[in-house]
């Protein structure tokens, strides 16, 4: 079975270490998240780690800021035949 395709175990035993004051926690390769970025939060007695979700486009298009600039007109041309 390639490593893909294996089944991950609901739960898993990790190490826990410190890295100068802060506690941290080694992630298995299997379960890595995406990016550089997590949320990270206590339920309980439970840590939940999640992957922060990526911007949507139309989020971050609405960062851009206008263009002040006019373009240049465009001349129609007319259709050509088209073969389907």
């Amino acid at each position: 079975m390639r490593h893909e395709e294996r089944a991950i175990d609901p739960e898993r035993r990790v190490r826990l270490f410190r890295n100068g004051r802060n506690q941290a926690l080694r992630i298995p390769r299997d379960l890595e998240l995406p990016g550089q970025d997590a949320i990270l939060r206590k339920e309980g007695r439970r840590l939940v780690v999640e992957a922060v979700a990526r911007p949507s486009l139309l989020a971050t298009l609405a960062t851009l800021k206008p263009l002040d600039e006019d373009f240049p007109p465009i001349t129609s041309l007319p259709a050509g035949p088209v073969a389907l």
